[in-house]
């Protein structure tokens, strides 16, 4: 994916967090082999207690230019640009779903899907997070794994699911989600429960050759 202007300058911003908050600042970026990628994945049980979506503030306009999060993304990932209208009304364009390998016509075909679920972060570790740190999750522009354009039919049959129970349908898909997912939790210092951890160790038997690069805030 390539970042356009817009987003790097969102996701600038976002960096700017740490100074009048309590999250802490980005540390050098890292690359490892998915294997030893999923290795460094810290192992918890998991908890969904206390859960709300409303605990991760999302879609804002963190950097003030008048497109949200959501739109953000979209202008990023656009095979075709779209049209950006007043109040980054976006129409028009046209969009890669890597997850079933679909090309969509139009912003309103997509959803923006948070590779680790909003409910699974929380399990993972984010209830103990601060509001702050978890609006940052939510609308994490900084890493351009951690929210991607996908259909609306594939992000709504993944809903909170972790790997166990859900990959992407498109077979090119599937190293790159088992890396894209891997990298964000490790970019989060998010944890994995035992049979998380063993089913990616079992699905990542057919990626050697993947990497997975990531930077930890």
């Amino acid at each position: 994916m390539i970042k356009t202007t817009a987003r790097a300058l969102a996701a600038a911003v976002l960096a700017l967090l740490p100074l009048a908050t309590t999250i802490t600042p980005a540390h050098a970026a890292e690359t490892l082999s998915l294997h030893d990628a999923i290795e460094a994945l810290p192992q918890a049980a998991e908890s969904r207690d206390g859960y709300e979506r409303t605990k991760f503030k999302h879609w804002i306009d963190e950097d003030k230019d008048g497109c949200n999060t959501r739109a953000e993304v979209l202008i990023d990932e656009a095979l075709t640009p779209p049209n950006i209208g007043p109040g980054c009304k976006l129409t028009g364009g046209a969009w890669l779903s890597y997850y079933d390998d679909k090309v969509v016509d139009g912003p309103s075909g997509l959803d923006i899907d948070h590779m680790v679920p909003l409910a699974e972060a929380w399990d993972s570790g984010a209830s103990q997070w601060t509001a702050a740190r978890r609006q940052a999750y939510a609308n994490d522009l900084g890493s351009e794994r951690s929210l991607v354009a996908v259909t609306a039919r594939s992000n709504r049959q993944k809903a909170d699911q972790d790997p166990a129970t859900w990959m992407p349908p498109a077979a090119d898909a599937q190293c790159t989600y088992l890396a894209d997912w891997v990298g964000t939790k490790l970019r989060w210092s998010l944890t994995v429960d035992r049979n998380e951890r063993d089913t990616l160790r079992a699905l990542a038997v057919d990626c050697e050759d993947t990497d997975v690069e990531y930077e930890r805030v």
